[in-house]
């Protein structure tokens, strides 16, 4: 250890390097290039994973959406282009034959998939909003935010089919003033009116409503719309170590077989899997952070084989003094251990460069995308992930250096004092 605190040691190997700049700024480039790959392209896949899971903070993410359409193949007597609607009674048969099935939300809307909005009053200010009719369990697969004091639709909602709604914080916006209370007072919805018990926060990216929705419950909702037990479109979770692409194929299964579809139909119900698209942006992430290691770990193997080239080019040119070294009394051990630190001080301070480099590189592009719209926030690399990467390349270094530090110790004084 006295070997490393030596400023002899240290004058010796600046000595070294100062006598090849150029060629040892190229090669600590190619090692600092090799971990500035790794640490920037797994921050970006972590911050792509992040990005994209913060787009849909609020959506469960094993889950699929289904909903009906027309048939394109004539079955048991059925004509072509017979229009399908899904029934209340789809929802416990649903439950029965799928038990990767972990909640069911029917749900009801206007003013979507080209409906009109409904006109909404308060006093003398108006707007048209959408307007949903749901049950409770919609929370468990879309987390809604309800400002204090407030609550979405619960059971006795729905049982009593009550004339209450929860307003978006838009809403309130146009139809309140800025210190009005909402909740508890009343709004007309298409010259019904209903009582607001809550009022939902807007999340940037938090599922698919927007700031201005109004929530109903279900039964009311049916009921001012003349709707009987028809249910527009579903939202399904399914548990989390379920494959959310069966689920959704058992799903369509199940609904063609209680609605008489030909089962090879794939015209009649429409669905989007969000599970799925989860799965392929963390697919997506996972292999640019393996790529990103292996291309991180070749260029990085590439530039410590480099040092070691130079450190042999090194104790090829310094072979008399090295010679005088030895005749004068250096061991062995001494003159390894010269060549060793040489070898790694150079490998660390270019994974050190690196290192900085690609974390520079992380945050200027979040400042650069953050407030936007592009789903990527926060790429960082975990520092186990980092100190390990770190890690690796000194030990390569001295593996590399063991080389040049072996040719060397092998040198005979006799020989490198014949030397000119």
């Amino acid at each position: 250890m006295r070997f490393l605190f030596k400023s002899d040691t240290w004058q010796e190997i600046f000595s070294s390097i100062s006598k090849n700049r150029v060629r040892t700024l190229l090669t600590v480039i190619g090692v600092l290039w090799g971990i500035f790959v790794y640490i920037a392209m797994s921050g970006a896949a972590k911050g792509l994973d992040n990005g994209f899971e913060r787009q849909f903070e609020t959506v469960a993410m094993n889950s699929l959406f289904a909903w009906s359409q027309s048939t394109s193949k004539p079955y048991k007597g059925f004509r072509t282009g017979r229009r399908i609607q899904l029934r209340l009674g789809d929802i416990d048969v649903l439950k029965k034959r799928i038990p990767e099935i972990q909640y069911i939300a029917p749900r009801n809307a206007t003013g979507v998939f080209g409906g009109s909005p409904a006109l909404t009053v308060r006093g003398q200010k108006s707007g048209s909003y959408n307007v949903y009719g749901d049950f409770p369990v919609y929370t468990k697969i879309a987390t809604k935010k309800i400002y204090d004091g407030g609550r979405f639709i619960n059971e006795m909602d729905i049982e009593e089919s009550r004339r209450v709604c929860v307003i978006g914080e838009r809403t309130k916006t146009e139809l309140f003033e800025d210190e009005e209370e909402a909740i508890g007072s009343f709004i007309r919805i298409n010259d019904i009116y209903f009582r607001i018990v809550g009022v939902h926060k807007f999340v940037p990216g938090g599922g698919f409503e927007s700031d201005s929705d109004i929530f109903i419950p279900f039964t009311t909702f049916n009921k001012l719309y003349n709707k009987g037990d028809d249910v527009d479109f579903m939202s399904i979770a399914a548990f989390d170590d379920a494959d959310i692409v069966k689920v959704e194929e058992d799903v369509k299964t199940v609904l063609k077989s209680i609605h008489n579809v030909d089962p090879t139909d794939d015209r009649a119900f429409g669905s989007f899997n969000l599970g799925e698209i989860f799965g392929q942006v963390r697919g997506f992430a996972n292999g640019l952070t393996f790529l990103s290691l292996i291309i991180g770990a070749a260029t990085i193997l590439a530039g410590v084989i480099g040092i070691g080239n130079i450190l042999l080019i090194s104790v090829k040119e310094r072979t008399k003094e090295l010679g005088v070294r030895r005749a004068l009394g250096a061991t062995p051990a001494e003159v390894r251990n010269l060549i060793l630190l040489e070898s790694v001080f150079l490998t660390l301070v270019s994974g050190l460069l690196g290192i900085i480099l690609g974390a520079a590189t992380l945050n200027l592009v979040n400042n650069l995308t953050e407030g936007s719209d592009f789903p990527y926030t926060n790429p960082t690399v975990p520092i186990p992930y980092v100190v390990g990467a770190l890690a690796l390349m000194v030990i390569l270094g001295t593996l590399i250096g063991l080389i040049p530090a072996q040719r060397a110790v092998s040198i005979k004084p006799i020989d490198a004092l014949r030397e000119e």
